[in-house]
């Protein structure tokens, strides 16, 4: 893969990060207000620790692009 391309790729990932920090904030903040509600917060908490798991993949995505492209500096 070319360097633009991982540039390219890095770009999207960083995107993907920050909109993951969005969803997981404001996930918490609808808990907090289901929570003030007496509402059930089994389905909430479930989204909110698949958020969470998609942002460490995305985080570790982002990682191994940033990664290459330090390797691919140093040749």
């Amino acid at each position: 893969m070319d360097r633009s391309m991982q540039l390219r790729h890095l770009e999207k990932a960083e995107r993907h990060i920050a909109e993951g920090m969005r969803h997981i904030a404001e996930q918490e903040l609808r808990i907090e207000e289901l929570a003030r509600h007496g509402a059930d917060l089994t389905e909430a908490r479930k989204l909110l620790d698949n958020f969470y798991a998609m942002q460490t993949q995305h985080i570790a995505h982002r990682d191994r692009i940033r990664n290459a492209l330090e390797h691919s500096e140093v040749r």
